[in-house]
């Protein structure tokens, strides 16, 4: 029985003596230390940013010269790649059949005038004659009608002198507008035919136009902007050329589509620039910047406070000792710092780094981290 008493009383000091061991133990390795962080200030400022479209130059006034009657190119009055100015000669197709037609419209016109004039003669010493009743009236009946023929076959000359006219015109093909010619499609000798023969195409060049489409959501938008006058310090559109340079002179919309494209959802608009330095080129490649409506005063924040979860954004806030997660809605990015439209406000503090390892409501030690001391005798 002693022995049993000894092994019991053996078995208690030592559970006893584990209990004591592991109690204060235990509860020291739950209690977790704060989670060192880095925070930064949101900021009140201006954040002016533009939404990005790409876009295409587009001549304002573009034109395929072709010939309009048959012939041979005679004649080449332009250097390539020039401005020409409206009405200068710039091709000439063999004009000796057209001048031929024309000299024989003419003298079909006169032959026409001198037939005429011989029936009203007779027409009227028929008329006087028929007072008399010196003739029969079937007489001047046929001297009227003959009379009538007559006026009618100068009416038809005169339209195949027009019609000669104008071929004799076309065998010139002159620049309907002031602007720069391209490279010619055809040589001295070549043969052409209407209607069908590219002969070169010329375009105007100052102003000139950029192209982009925008969602038939954003119509009242750029609706609001057309009409409006621009001054040098307008920044509404601006223009991002192919080499990544900004385009200098300002632009204003001047026409927006009759209507939406059933099948994409988008409009088509128009802005008109200067180019008085002929920078912009026809079909250019270009991106256009469009002042975004909401520019203005935000809070910004660093880029790298934000947290995004199932397609949601997240900063967490320090409060003191505690970090409070909070759902926000961004605006644009401006480099390395992101506009927030609300959950945060100016002056509160968002957390940096230290983060990923945070939940809502969790403890945080905002000191900065002290540098350790380099040992004695180093440097």
């Amino acid at each position: 029985m002693k022995t049993k008493q000894h092994i019991l009383l053996i078995g208690a000091t030592g559970i006893f003596f584990l209990a004591s061991c592991k109690g204060p133990g235990q509860k020291a390795a739950m209690v977790m230390p704060p989670t060192p962080v880095n925070v930064a200030a949101a900021t009140q400022g201006s954040a002016i940013y533009y939404d990005k479209f790409p876009a295409s130059v587009v001549s304002l006034n573009q034109v395929e010269l072709r010939a309009q009657v048959a012939g041979y190119i005679t004649g080449i009055f332009f250097k390539e790649g020039e401005v020409v100015q409206k009405g200068k000669a710039l091709y000439e197709i063999d004009r000796r059949k057209y001048e031929a037609a024309y000299r024989q419209a003419e003298a079909n016109i006169a032959s026409a005038k001198a037939n005429f004039n011989k029936a009203q003669k007779d027409a009227d010493r028929y008329h006087r004659l028929a007072e008399q009743d010196a003739i029969a009236r079937q007489t001047l009946d046929n001297a009227e009608a003959a009379l009538e023929t007559t006026r009618s076959q100068v009416a038809a000359a005169e339209a195949a002198l027009l019609a000669a006219r104008t071929d004799l015109d076309y065998s010139y093909i002159k620049a309907p507008f002031t602007g720069r010619i391209g490279i010619s499609q055809v040589k001295l000798g070549a043969q052409v035919s209407p209607g069908t023969t590219l002969l070169n195409t010329m375009s105007s060049e100052n102003p000139i136009a950029v192209d982009f489409v925008v969602s038939e959501t954003d119509i009242p938008r750029f609706s609001a902007m057309q009409g409006k006058s621009i001054n040098p310090e307008d920044s509404t559109f601006r223009l991002q050329l192919p080499d990544g340079t900004a385009y200098s002179e300002r632009g204003k919309i001047i026409v927006i589509d009759r209507g939406v494209d059933n099948q994409t959802a988008t409009i088509k608009v128009r802005i008109e620039f200067s180019n008085p330095k002929e920078v912009l080129k026809d079909g250019m490649s270009c991106v256009l910047r469009v002042l975004n409506d909401q520019s203005g005063d935000h809070v910004i924040i660093p880029y790298k406070a934000v947290v995004e979860q199932m397609g949601e954004f997240f900063v967490f806030v320090s409060k003191d000792t505690v970090a409070e997660q909070r759902k926000i809605h961004l605006g644009p990015r401006l480099r390395d710092q992101i506009v927030v439209l609300d959950g945060v406000t100016a002056g509160e503090k968002v957390i940096t780094e230290g983060f990923q390892r945070l939940r809502d409501g969790g403890k945080i030690d905002t000191a900065a981290p002290k540098q350790q001391q380099p040992p004695a005798g180093k440097k």
